[in-house]
């Protein structure tokens, strides 16, 4: 499945039209391949936005989705839920769309989410669930919370899925479903008609099948150019965190990321294992609910007394812990994620990058964790493993990117690469090289 460069160069030379681009698209995003990975699509509309670009265009015509919490100008915003679907329709795009479809991207559809972004295990009680891309017998969780949007481009409906990343929601649904997903530092891609989870960690960015495609989305969301360098993967100085990331690892997964580490290391990588010990603090610095819990409540409170009945269940189970949350405990939060930001980027001020495994397991069946309150235990032990190890950048204020580990036939499995707030080029830059070692080891 060739990427949006390799799409792009194919249009400029003539081999392709973003006519013939689109049809593929559309007919991947309306096949089984596809169920329940779109709440709403925009086949037609998308169709005639990939006629008018113009093919020297970043996007040039070419398919990108959204997840159902950005704004479209003319529709609802849902976020993945029922409780917000009659509501008002929006009265411009969201920046991020806008900036995609200014690009000259197409908008394929509305894609399909955790209800309000809060899990990422990826099921939804509303829409159904979309099934993980890379099985085709069993049925698997695809991640969340940006199930659809992971959906949309591993099967090849959309070249960009828009999304967003809270505590993983981006490079869950990658890692798991065998593509790249970035999560940028988070100030640099502005949230605007986004329904919010966190105002402190979410991050508006997007998954993408290579790395120069993520890099490609990544500057034209943010608006800049990113500052690439072509020094060798030698060049750089790369830590393995032991602590807290293989906890609980499943043997396919560490088998995947120990090779993958060997492969880098054969390719010149120099490559450190050390231990962080501000990893031991989180669990007393979020002991009274942290940020996702309080902040939800605090924009869900009103909806939840008018329409409680209506949300997932274990998603309002969420939203409400953050209802005990004092004002104290909240601003004590705030100060203690400063303190432990410090003496993480003092740990990590020596190394280019970190490399961990994106989760520690692979994706479960989805009939492990379907909604009913009979799997809720199971439901929440998987989402609790997938958001451990990619909730530690957004609490870091950090950025990272996941990517495909080679594996031989069996599940995807994520490497993640990341690094402090700002580190945003260097990341990029090396995920490049790795990328290249690993596709060619």
């Amino acid at each position: 499945m060739q990427d949006l460069h390799a799409t792009r160069l194919a249009l400029r030379a003539g081999q392709t039209s973003a006519r013939t681009e689109m049809a593929h698209s559309v007919a991947v995003a309306g096949s089984p391949a596809c169920a329940h990975a779109f709440t709403r699509p925009l086949f037609e509309a998308a169709g005639t936005e990939a006629e008018r670009a113009g093919s020297g265009l970043p996007l040039a015509g070419l398919a990108f989705s959204a997840k159902d919490l950005f704004d479209i100008e003319g529709q609802p915003t849902p976020a993945g839920s029922q409780v917000l679907s009659h509501a008002p329709a929006a009265r411009a795009d969201a920046v991020a769309v806008a900036r995609l479809r200014a690009a000259g991207g197409a908008l394929i559809g509305r894609t399909n989410m955790t209800e309000f972004a809060f899990s990422g295990v990826g099921v939804n009680p509303h829409h159904g669930t979309p099934a993980n891309a890379a099985d085709a017998t069993t049925p698997r969780i695809p991640g969340g919370s940006s199930s659809g949007a992971a959906v949309s481009v591993a099967t090849g409906a959309a070249f960009i899925g828009l999304g967003s990343d809270t505590g993983g929601s981006i490079r869950i649904p990658a890692a798991l479903n065998g593509i790249v997903g970035f999560k940028s530092t988070a100030q640099l891609v502005p949230a605007d008609g986004a329904l919010p989870l966190s105002t402190t960690l979410d991050t508006v960015c997007a998954m993408t099948r290579s790395v120069r495609d993520a890099v490609t989305a990544h500057e034209i969301l943010a608006a800049r150019r990113v500052g690439l360098t072509d020094a060798p993967l030698a060049s750089y100085r790369v830590a393995v965190v032991t602590n807290t990331f293989f906890d609980g690892i499943e043997a396919p997964v560490d088998t995947a990321f120990h090779n993958a580490l060997r492969q880098l290391r054969t390719a010149g990588a120099r490559i450190e294992e050390i231990t962080l010990p501000p990893l031991a603090d989180l669990a007393s610095i979020n002991a009274t609910g942290g940020f996702s819990a309080a902040e939800a409540y605090a924009w869900h409170r009103l909806l939840l007394e008018r329409s409680g009945a209506g949300y997932d269940p274990r998603v309002a189970q969420r939203i409400l812990k953050g209802a005990t949350m004092k004002a104290h405990e909240y601003i004590d939060l705030l100060q203690a994620r400063r303190g432990w930001i410090a003496r993480m980027e003092a740990a990590l001020a020596p190394f280019d990058a970190v490399l961990s495994p994106t989760v520690p397991i692979t994706a479960p069946p989805i009939a492990n964790v379907a909604p009913g309150a009979e799997r809720d235990d199971e439901f929440f032990r998987v989402n609790g493993l997938l958001l451990r190890n990619p909730s530690v950048v957004n609490m870091l204020d950090g950025c990272a990117i996941s990517l495909p580990c080679p594996v031989d036939g069996g599940l995807p499995v994520g490497l993640m690469l990341w690094h402090a707030a700002l580190h945003d080029d260097v990341v990029l830059s090396l995920a490049l090289q790795i990328e290249q070692a690993l596709q060619n080891a």
